[in-house]
């Protein structure tokens, strides 16, 4: 592989049950390594706040350069990583196979895990990434959960940004009092079976964030597929445990993978495809799962059978095509590719997927915006997500377009959060949308509850 190419880079195995992996001076050796190449190349400064840090640190030592970074300081630069694997996957000239072997952003996990083995993570970030038991807890109280992380309570937020760490002005995901899996359980969508796509069988994994802050996405996501004639089933076994991988704690994810491949396994064998509604959980189970609990049958199975949403519709228009009745999106669409996406080296599936709509124009983004999942919404986290994004919110912005749209649910909030504040004069968008939400509309599909119930 020459420097520079376009193949897929390889990822290893992450060794995180060796003793040594999780060991700090031994990562700290890893890290000035890689940060020293880093520091020959800057291709990566316009990327996440990771880079700029880090020539920054080199730039103001006394020598100008890594020798005289104390090691202490490795912190601010891991602490800024996003694991969007950007850098990874479009900008880094010397990942593997090259014999420089650079893999940042697992470096960064890695130094994570050394951070959660010494347990230096603060105890209210800890509490935060626990989406499963915190979802739970909110939706039997969803209207008050609501009203008190509203960034717009003065009330509730100074408190919660005291107490939890949680960034007083970033906008926060609702929940709803009835998830996603409830819902399904009610009454499933009628199924076309004058479809195309009619015989075939998914079954959607919800995700947390689906299943308990914007059960919307789901429910279009069934509507649209029984429309084309997929038979689905929706199950919700666990978190697929990207917020515990963002803090290093893989063995939690290791057990997040064997639980849940271990239950969609079981449709897998009946016949069922799997589809993922987030760009970051479809990523999990497709690649980052493999690598930390590798040569594992259920989980093997599991990543070649599973596809994002929008993958799945793209490849159902490709193979049977799809159902009629696709109406125009009145103005056009500003499509956010989410990094998440991008990382699962699938192609713009989103923006192919929206091609399908007619008379609709779409325009693209195809950078970071800046919002990283839980590490976006910290106190002294969130103003640099927002600086970050900037390029983003203005673009969406310019475009002017009615409908603003991410395959990630979180960026589409911080995107539509930087739009106004960056806004003068005209209010722009009320909302985002995922990509799915926008073809169950071009089908005249009706949008889910209001949040709380």
């Amino acid at each position: 592989m020459r420097e520079g190419s376009l193949e897929a880079p390889t990822r290893h195995i992450i060794a995180w049950e060796d003793p040594s992996f999780a060991d700090r001076e031994k990562t700290e050796a890893e890290m000035e390594r890689v940060f020293d190449v880093c520091h020959t190349c800057r291709r990566c400064f316009n990327l996440c706040d990771s880079f700029p840090r880090l020539f920054d640190l080199i730039d103001g030592s006394a020598t100008g350069e890594l020798d005289a970074v104390p090691k202490a300081d490795y912190r601010t630069v891991a602490d800024a990583c996003t694991l969007c694997d950007m850098c990874f996957m479009t900008k880094c000239p010397y990942v593997p196979p090259h014999e420089f072997n650079i893999d940042f952003p697992h470096l960064m996990l890695r130094y994570r895990a050394v951070e959660h083995k010494e347990r230096r993570q603060p105890i209210p970030q800890r509490e935060l990434i626990r989406t499963d038991r915190n979802g739970k807890l909110a939706a039997k109280l969803a209207p008050l959960a609501n009203w008190a992380s509203d960034r717009h309570n003065r009330l509730t937020r100074p408190i919660m940004e005291k107490v939890a760490g949680v960034d007083r002005n970033a906008a926060l995901p609702e929940y709803h009092g009835r998830t996603f899996a409830m819902r399904a359980k009610r009454a499933a969508p009628p199924l076309n079976r004058e479809a195309p796509g009619f015989g075939r069988k998914a079954v959607i994994y919800a995700t947390c964030f689906v299943n308990y802050n914007n059960p919307g996405i789901g429910e279009a996501s069934q509507a649209v597929l029984a429309r084309n004639g997929v038979e689905t089933e929706v199950v919700y076994p666990q978190c697929c445990g990207m917020p515990q991988l963002e803090a290093g704690n893989l063995a939690a994810v290791s057990a997040a993978a064997k639980s849940v491949s271990t239950a969609l396994g079981l449709w897998i064998d009946r016949g069922y495809d799997v589809v993922a509604l987030v760009p970051s959980c479809a990523l999990m189970m497709k690649f980052e799962w493999p690598l930390i609990v590798p040569n594992d049958a259920a989980i093997e199975k599991l990543a070649t059978a599973t596809f994002d949403i929008s993958e799945y519709i793209v490849e159902l228009s490709k193979d049977k095509g799809l159902a009629p009745g696709l109406a125009p999106l009145d103005g056009g669409v500003t499509l956010h590719i989410a990094c998440h996406a991008r990382a699962q080296n699938m192609g713009q599936k989103a923006t192919e997927m929206l091609r399908l709509v007619p008379d609709t124009p779409i325009k693209i983004i195809e950078r970071c915006s800046g919002h990283g999942g839980s590490w976006g919404v910290m106190k002294g986290n969130f103003e640099t997500a927002l600086k970050v994004g900037r390029p983003v919110a203005r673009q969406a912005l310019n475009e002017k377009q009615p409908f603003v749209a991410s395959e990630c649910p979180l960026a589409a909030m911080h995107v539509l959060q930087g739009m106004e504040l960056m806004a003068t004069g005209d209010a722009g968008p009320q909302r985002s949308y995922h990509p799915i939400e926008l073809l169950a509309r071009a089908y005249g599909i009706e949008p889910g509850a209001p949040t709380g119930l």
